[in-house]
């Protein structure tokens, strides 16, 4: 070997070092800041497969024989069902208000988003009470046919039920993707399909399905991702998935090692899900002329299919929102609890604004710096990094909270230790048994929508005003606080918005840590639900609904403004 040979190592090594300097200081600021970020979203995962290694094994032949089978079956089950419910209504609720003009079909377009507003152990409670044995739907087939049985009448109890709940649910995610693929598709494309004699059904399979493909991939994993993280709605309705073995190992038998080792298996079948939606979208890109930017006119439909149309578009919305938001506002008129107003729910309504608050605030600002280091340092790991920090949107709340308790004990350990080598006394758990612990998942959970929206608002703005402002003498800080993030209100707003409905919605994470004797709007629901008087808490219910509806109207307008001059070509022409 030669000399030159064996100095190779050393000769890459030096190479690759010798860029580290050419970095400012306030770039090494943000390598530092989106490594620490990443490594607050990867620690509660090291931690959890820390627990379950050291669990007993004989734990892990318990759950492989008698947990595991039933647990797998359900979720795969659960998957599948709600995957093709959500794609069967999301893509048809699409292809129909972007393809077609019809009665009732510019409303239809904003209120198919709505059912997002409805956490989904909500409208499993509603559907349970409306649908069981003794509910009024069944009393009314009863009376109307004169059965004393109706043994045909499907279970809502049951992974059928489940599936059905969560589909009017999560299909918006689908919706939005679907939607906003069609609308940017070429009309020559369709044109030149037509002519050559393809109908409408092959016109939407063969070229509008394999065009949106990258985007239904996203919604769907969306959709995955947060039937997994279901606990409320799956555990009310008699569905034992992985989450719920997971809660009931770890609360109910007192087994954190085992319940480590069922999110283990959890964290593989995320992996899988992700990989899934990375091989859906592969080599997929598309982009719309420059030169001929004429998007698809709506083609008017009349008579029969114009109806069929309208109640194809409008029973999602009816099923997953206008149902459950008018039983609930029917709860609260007819139980008085306006008037009747128990003063533990203004201090449960409190501390849940407050949670969701800190978490939304600390969230966006970290996305902001995750997403500006980026834009600093545009460096293969600085987007690697980027990729680990949004990972806890991925890890359902239940397996957040497991792997979040040794991280937490751990600085409440610093803490005390610090406490008493300075005053002689600990302070106790300072982290882990206060709301703070709710809000670090809070921020580890949705963390991911913030440096998406953040990175779209900085991809708007070009690099060149960047390098005018430093031509000016603008030092790094007065160009984020200057140009950045005037520009960015409008998408920090939005995100922000969003990050503060889906923790006020939270309530997996939520149930496991926070504090005792504190409860927040979702818990507080959760208690009565367990009880079997989930009505008491209908006006609880009502105020997430409410709040809920904002950012999705809020979305929507603001969807048009990015792109005035579409939005209004586009209306001009569904008129």
């Amino acid at each position: 070997m030669t000399a030159s040979a064996r100095s190779f190592p050393s000769h890459w090594a030096a190479r690759r070092l010798s860029r580290w300097p050419q970095l400012t200081r306030a770039q090494w600021g943000g390598v530092a800041l989106l490594m620490a970020i990443a490594a607050m979203v990867l620690s509660p995962l090291a931690s959890l497969v820390v627990i379950a290694v050291e669990g007993e094994t004989d734990i892990w032949a318990h759950l492989v024989r008698y947990v595991l089978p039933v647990a797998l079956a359900h979720t795969a089950l659960l998957l599948a069902g709600v995957a093709a419910l959500t794609a069967s209504i999301g893509v048809g609720a699409a292809w129909l208000v972007t393809i077609y003009r019809f009665p009732g079909r510019d409303a239809l377009a904003w209120m198919l988003p709505l059912p997002l507003a409805v956490p989904t152990y909500l409208v499993a409670y509603i559907y349970a009470d409306l649908l069981d044995v003794a509910g009024p739907v069944q009393r009314g087939l009863r009376a109307l046919f004169g059965s004393a049985d109706l043994a045909c009448f499907p279970e809502i109890r049951s992974p059928g039920g489940a599936i059905f709940v969560m589909g009017l649910v999560l299909y918006p995610y689908v919706y939005l993707s679907a939607r906003a693929m069609f609308q940017t598709q070429s009309a020559c494309l369709m044109e030149v399909a037509r002519t050559l004699g393809a109908s409408r059904w092959a016109l939407m399979r063969h070229v509008a399905l394999p065009l949106a493909r990258p985007a239904l991939a996203v919604g769907l994993s969306l959709v995955l991702l947060e039937t997994l993280n279901d606990i409320g709605a799956s555990e009310y309705l008699g569905v034992r998935t992985l989450t719920i073995a997971i809660f009931t190992t770890w609360l109910n038998r007192g087994s954190l090692p085992a319940a480590a080792q069922i999110a283990c298996v959890m964290l593989v079948l995320i992996a899988g899900l992700i990989a899934l939606e990375r091989y859906g979208r592969r080599r997929r890109r598309f982009t719309i002329s420059e030169r001929r930017p004429r998007l698809i006119s709506p083609i008017p439909l009349a008579g029969a299919r114009a109806w069929l149309a309208l109640a194809a578009c409008a029973l999602p919305v009816v099923l997953g929102f206008a149902v459950p938001a008018g039983v609930l506002l029917h709860e609260v008129v007819r139980r008085g609890l306006l008037l009747g107003f128990d003063p533990e729910l203004a201090r449960h309504t409190l501390t849940t604004v407050t949670l969701a608050g800190f978490g939304a605030a600390f969230a966006v600002a970290l996305g902001l710096a995750a997403a500006v280091a980026v834009r600093l340092v545009p460096r293969p790991f600085m987007a690697t990094a980027l990729l680990v920090a949004g990972l806890g949107y991925a890890v359902p709340g239940t397996v957040l909270a497991l792997g979040l308790l040794s991280p937490l004990v751990a600085i409440d350990d610093a803490l005390n230790w610090g406490a008493r080598a300075l005053a002689g006394a600990g302070v106790g758990l300072v982290v882990a048994g206060s709301g703070a612990a709710v809000v670090i998942a809070y921020v580890v959970r949705f963390l991911a929508i913030a440096t998406g929206s953040a990175q779209a608002g900085l991809a708007r703005i070009s690099i060149h005003v960047d390098d005018a402002a430093r031509t000016l003498g603008a030092r790094t800080g007065e160009l984020v606080r200057v140009v950045h993030l005037p520009l960015l209100r409008p998408a920090l707003a939005g995100a922000a918005l969003l990050v503060f409905v889906d923790c006020l919605k939270e309530l997996p994470a939520t149930l496991l840590l926070r504090p005792l004797n504190v409860e927040t709007l979702p818990t507080y629901i959760y208690q009565f639900a367990t009880r079997g008087s989930f009505e008491e808490g209908a006006l609880a219910a009502l105020i997430i609904v409410a709040v809920g509806v904002v950012p999705l109207i809020w979305m929507t307008r603001y969807s048009e403004a990015l792109d005035p001059a579409r939005a209004a070509s586009y209306r001009a022409r569904s008129r």
